[in-house]
């Protein structure tokens, strides 16, 4: 079947820093009523066991809601965790660790996503050295074939086939994917096209938002 392509139409962006004293850095990102907030500590010391000789030791954790983590969130935190060692310089700090926690506020669809630009937010403002920056976005396939963008919840439910990928601002490449759903080549195609025009709404977001706060600082 094939998809019908739209327009990257996103929810609205909101973003908040420093909203945290003790991390070395922080950030909210709000996507529509998706909210969360993650922060930034290190370089620090690092245990023996986790040291690695070459480069920073990054840990990733993701606290849900409500409960305890899960393993779906032990899964997001992989895929947070891999574009984050892709765009991080983590050879400048070798034999440090880095630790991001990521506290989901709420949930109303493409969470793994606004983890994602939560987690670049909260990299950038920590003034962590890095090759790139990077953003989320989520598609999903309805029943139809269109392709949603930014999905909510309901969406997501209603969707046959829900993708989410890490794109970098360099080359507007895919760092990440985590699939979910039955879909073809060609589908998987035309959603990482559509990701990778909405990433450029995204990282100008990100520049507005430092424009604002450096503007204020000076």
């Amino acid at each position: 079947m094939d998809v019908n392509v739209g327009c990257a139409v996103l929810r609205e962006f909101g973003s908040e820093q420093d909203l945290l004293s003790k991390p070395d850095g922080s950030a909210t990102f709000v996507q529509g009523d998706t909210s969360v907030l993650a922060g930034v500590y290190g370089p620090a010391e690092v245990k023996v066991s986790k040291e690695i000789y070459d480069r920073a030791t990054l840990e990733v954790l993701i606290q849900p809601k409500v409960g305890v983590p899960s393993v779906r969130e032990r899964a997001r935190e992989q895929c947070v965790r891999e574009t984050c060692e892709a765009s991080l310089l983590s050879t400048l700090h070798p034999r440090s660790s880095l630790t991001l926690i990521l506290q989901v506020v709420h949930d109303d669809g493409s969470l793994l996503a606004c983890c994602l630009n939560a987690a670049c937010m909260a990299l950038m403002y920590a003034g962590l050295p890095m090759v790139h920056l990077f953003c989320g976005v989520t598609c999903a396939i309805d029943s139809e074939g269109h392709i949603v963008t930014d999905p909510t919840a309901q969406q997501e439910k209603e969707s046959r086939a829900l993708m989410t990928f890490a794109i970098d601002s360099k080359e507007n490449s895919v760092l990440m994917s985590s699939t979910k759903g039955s879909f073809s080549v060609r589908e998987l195609q035309q959603c990482i096209a559509v990701s990778q025009k909405a990433s450029e709404n995204i990282f100008q977001f990100y520049r507005d938002s430092m424009k604002r706060r450096y503007s204020k600082i000076l």
